[in-house]
């Protein structure tokens, strides 16, 4: 399985995380939809199961209340996101560079082997990387807590086994206008004992009969008030996680 590869096409990949957030005054809690999340499309037992899922990683409230995240994402980067705000700090550990923007503004400085960027087209080329590579990465990691984003629609699939041999159910995530890449599909597998995420599937499209790669969700930890999973492969970990309020002191 070439996951390199696979990292490297996912850059643009599907969801904006930044959008689709309920505001906190309008949650009572429960799992509330994003707005824009394709209620109509979807099946009432697959957004059953991602309230299941939810609460198994602790509760929308958990995430909610999460402002600051730090991951290690394949030793390749390293992110800092306050979610709240938008601010987010990306360091380069294989290339030597250091983005600080807002997503959602799209604004803000890069340092690019010890160089300040002050070409305005160099400066919005490496932002727009910055605002692809956060997509793509924070996917990777957040995944399961955004089956109910803006622009999704979740279908019950079957009862199907995983590549370990556990039992699951699949859903589809496919999407409608939003991201760089709406076509693009995903089969999630939640484990029918802990109904935790423990695999998942991605097709170039929701036409495509095979899957472009399959890779476990494993080693679920507690980081602060939240459940995350910290293993795609043997290879492939996720390090350095945090969830912790201390990581508000990159942003003073």
């Amino acid at each position: 399985m070439q996951y390199p590869k696979v990292i490297a096409c996912l850059f643009v990949l599907v969801i904006i995380i930044s959008c689709g957030e309920v505001k906190k005054d309008l949650v009572p809690y429960g799992n509330p939809a994003a707005q824009g999340f394709n209620v109509t499309a979807s099946d009432a037992k697959a957004v059953a199961i991602a309230d299941e899922v939810m609460d198994a990683m602790g509760g929308r409230q958990a995430w909610d209340e999460t402002r600051y995240l730090m991951w290690n994402f394949f030793d390749a980067r390293r992110h800092i996101w306050d979610k709240s705000t938008g601010d987010l700090i990306i360091e380069g550990i294989r290339d030597t560079f250091d983005i600080r923007m807002n997503l959602k503004s799209n604004i803000g400085i890069v340092n690019y082997n010890g160089n300040i960027l002050t070409d305005q087209d160099s400066l919005q080329k490496y932002l727009d990387k910055g605002k692809s590579m956060w997509i793509n990465d924070a996917y990777w990691v957040f995944m399961p807590h955004k089956l109910k984003d803006s622009g999704v629609t979740l279908k019950y699939v079957e009862k199907d086994t995983t590549n370990n041999g556990r039992s699951a159910d699949v859903l589809s995530l496919t999407f409608d206008q939003v991201g760089d890449t709406p076509e693009n599909m995903y089969y999630v597998y939640v484990d029918d004992s802990t109904r935790l995420v423990s695999q998942w599937s991605f097709y170039n499209t929701s036409k495509d009969s095979v899957a472009r790669f399959t890779t476990p969700w494993e080693d679920y930890a507690q980081f602060d008030r939240i459940n995350l999973s910290v293993s795609r492969g043997a290879d492939y970990m996720i390090t350095e996680i945090s969830a912790s309020d201390t990581l508000g002191k990159y942003f003073n």
